[in-house]
């Protein structure tokens, strides 16, 4: 990017090798599924970078009414292809490539273009979850060989630690400096929060709005409140094409098999409304609704995290909950800053003005592809009603507990100024018990040539200090005792009439038997 460069990259132009700030470099080798379906058949073809321009060769089946492109991975040789053959508006690919674009729609004379983030939960892959296993089979293998007595000592050692590292909570962050470096943008971890699922390079919560300081970002995923269980929070953009030729053309950075497998379980069954209808636009649907889903898994692990901040503070606030606290609120604040604007996105589909026809495939008639522009079916609209509910749901969800959230650090400062406004009154109260003590104490200490009481026993300084003593304290504590008479003067008059009332009503009851 340069300052006053060409809005836009068009990909039916031939880039110039003078002018480097116009050639995008952004390739990497992609997963490429195309879907052909329709009420009868469906046909799904796998696809590669060099295999995707082949395909794109052969013309459209005729019994094909609805055509899905999902591609997993963002490459210039294949959004080129893509978009000459689609005629992809050159600010649409722009704004495709950039990675961190706002949440919307745009709408242009044969398509449409819509951006959202995919925002998932994930586990970040530490080096313990390879190396607890490593450890496990080298000890066997020590055990079996013949020097195990001469190492007998460093064995159990080595064991004892590889059994306590399971029993300690995973590390949040314990990861090799090379894939878990704030200046790469990325982590390693698991597509999904099970283990066993497959390890990519994600972007973080935190990373995809941390901005250039690096130490902040560091600091924050090191504090997180899902880093304990060594969960996380991923964000990715996804770019969706719906073209007037009943087309869907979908673009993830890395987690397209998270929305591609429902999507074809539903398509693979005949029944389904999916199915039958042959609608782009309910493809559409279907994909943003896989998306927000995927949201709603992440709800819950806040749910549970600020669950168990809200027991330690319950049970024994400290101070240093703050910090998980505030981290707490701003992801909170992240995450539901990425869900909120969805719901604008649903609306302007829902409030789009098209021709009014009916659901192809849905009204008795075989799917058609429309040549006239692009068309938001009356279903599509109603079951984008349904998406637009589970967006308001995260959200009120979200702003419920950054209220508790809220509500637990000011419990804790105020927990902590009850506490010592308590040791401040046992403090108050010494000093007042001890101040006339003092003073009669040094009185008596004064080195006086004359004084008769000194020549007494001990019992004639109690006999001066006890009335002084309590003469004192009720002069000094007369406010507290006034208020205390007062609120014990209350509570009784209370008892009493709540008392009298229980017997007048018993004795109406009587009356009434």
């Amino acid at each position: 990017w340069a300052p006053g460069q060409e809005p836009g990259i068009d990909p039916t132009q031939s880039h110039d090798e003078h002018e480097p700030s116009t050639i995008p470099l952004l390739f990497e080798e992609c997963e490429i599924k195309v879907v052909d379906f329709s009420q009868e058949s469906i046909e799904v073809h796998g696809l590669d970078n060099k295999s995707l321009a082949d395909f794109l060769e052969f013309a459209r089946p005729e019994w094909v009414s609805c055509r899905w492109i999902s591609v997993n991975g963002l490459s210039w040789d294949v959004i080129k292809l893509l978009g000459n053959d689609k005629g992809l508006h050159s600010l649409a690919i722009e704004d495709m490539m950039n990675t961190n674009n706002r949440t919307k729609a745009d709408w242009y004379s044969d398509h449409i273009y819509m951006d959202l983030p995919l925002q998932k939960l994930i586990h970040l892959h530490s080096s313990s979850d390879s190396d607890c296993d490593s450890s496990d089979s080298d000890n066997e293998k020590r055990a079996k060989s013949p020097t195990r007595r001469k190492r007998s000592f460093w064995s159990w050692l080595r064991r004892s630690k590889a059994e306590r590292d399971k029993d300690e909570p995973p590390k949040p962050m314990d990861m090799p400096a090379d894939v878990h470096n704030p200046t790469n943008g990325f982590i390693t971890a698991h597509v999904s929060p099970s283990t066993k699922s497959p390890v990519a390079q994600l972007r973080t919560l935190q990373r995809y709005h941390g901005g250039p300081n690096e130490e902040r970002i560091q600091f924050m995923e090191n504090h997180s409140a899902l880093a304990s269980k060594n969960l996380g929070v991923s964000v990715e953009q996804v770019s969706i094409f719906l073209t007037a030729d009943n087309t869907v053309l979908s673009f993830f950075e890395s987690s397209a098999e998270d929305i591609e497998t429902p999507i074809l379980s539903r398509l693979n069954t005949p029944e389904t409304i999916l199915r039958r209808s042959s609608d782009a636009s309910m493809m559409v649907q279907a994909i943003i609704d896989a998306i927000v889903d995927l949201a709603i898994p992440v709800t819950t692990a806040y749910q549970d995290a600020i669950g168990e901040l809200e027991l330690d503070v319950l049970t024994e606030p400290d101070i240093r909950h703050t910090t998980a606290l505030y981290v707490l609120t701003s992801e909170m604040s992240q995450f539901k800053s990425e869900i909120s604007p969805i719901v604008n996105l649903v609306g302007s589909l829902r409030d789009h003005k098209s021709e009014s026809i009916g659901t192809p495939g849905l009204s008795g008639k075989p799917g058609k592809i429309s040549s006239s522009g692009v068309v938001i079916s009356s279903m599509t609209s109603t079951y984008l009603g349904d998406v637009e509910d589970h967006c308001v749901l995260i959200s009120e969800s979200l702003d419920q507990m950054r209220r508790a959230a809220d509500n637990m650090i000011d419990l804790i400062f105020n927990s902590h100024s009850a506490v010592q406004n308590e040791s401040m009154k046992q403090l108050t109260l010494v000093t007042i018990l001890f101040l006339p003590l003092t003073f009669l104490t040094g009185y008596f200490g004064m080195n006086f040539e004359s004084f008769a009481g000194i020549r007494g026993s001990d019992t004639y300084f109690w006999k001066i200090a006890i009335p002084i003593c309590f003469a004192v304290t009720m002069y000094l504590m007369r406010d507290l005792i006034r208020r205390y008479i007062i609120k014990t003067m209350t509570r009784r008059g209370i008892t009493k009439s709540r008392k009298a009332r229980g017997v007048s009503s018993a004795k109406r009851k009587e009356k009434r038997r």
